[in-house]
């Protein structure tokens, strides 16, 4: 109980709220692109269970994030997944019709989960950072609470989401642009890369890619994305319409 009245521990807190509230619009815009295409009376199931599911994940991988960040060719398969995601995202309308609503609900949390689960392997390191700085033997009770915190903010940011790209159609465009950026950043920062692009040894002895390298893979993945998901679309169209057509 010591450790929950030291002004170190409430800082910690704030901290990892901070933290889970900047990171938050990543998760937001990915719940809001899958959950999109169900129907209206499923969107807030699909967004409840998808972020209750997003945010289980995360606690499980606070326990061994700087591991995960260490091994090679993760992100590498990681930045696969996520751009397989958000070209999957991009034609999810032209897939809709084939399954019926409840395949929608569960393929929505589906896709919530994996792309959280990737996307978070970064993102969790600071949230264990801070935990680590002020928790103390509660640093478990820290995370979760911090996590906690950041479902509502996350719940509204993909509602409001969601209410921009019906109104909005680019807005999916942007979003699955999005994915594809942080598969490029993702894929250029695993450590088998590391040794191949520009990069930097920081004074704490740390190696990191140039900047210039980082902002480069991520435009080449965001464009990637759109081109793959254009021409899956033109596909798609291709062969409806040679359906259609009389013999």
């Amino acid at each position: 109980m010591d450790t929950l009245a030291t002004p170190d521990f409430w800082m910690a807190v704030l901290q990892i709220i901070m933290i889970d509230i900047l990171l938050g619009g990543d998760n937001a815009i990915v719940i809001a692109l899958a959950c999109r295409g169900l129907p209206e009376h499923q969107r807030r199931r699909g967004i409840l269970f998808g972020t209750m599911g997003a945010i289980l994940i995360r606690v499980v991988l606070i326990g061994f994030a700087l591991t995960l960040l260490a091994v090679p060719y993760l992100k590498l398969v990681g930045a696969a997944l996520l751009l397989w995601i958000g070209i999957k995202l991009l034609t999810q309308e032209d897939e809709d019709h084939k399954v019926d609503a409840s395949d929608r609900l569960w393929g929505a949390i589906k896709t919530i989960i994996i792309a959280d689960l990737v996307m978070s392997v970064d993102n969790v390191v600071g949230v264990a950072a801070a935990a680590e700085a002020g928790g103390g033997e509660h640093k478990l009770v820290l995370v979760v609470f911090g996590l906690l915190v950041s479902i509502p903010i996350v719940v509204w940011g993909s509602t409001f989401v969601i209410r921009l790209m019906d109104r909005f159609p680019w807005v999916i465009t942007l979003g699955a642009m999005l994915m594809g950026w942080i598969a490029g950043t993702m894929a250029v920062t695993d450590p088998v890369m590391l040794s191949y692009v520009p990069s930097d040894v920081s004074a704490g002895g740390v190696t990191k890619v140039q900047s210039w390298v980082y902002q480069t893979a991520g435009v080449v993945g965001a464009v990637l994305v759109v081109m793959v998901g254009q021409a899956k679309k033109r596909y798609g169209m291709a062969k409806d319409l040679s359906r259609d057509l009389p013999p």
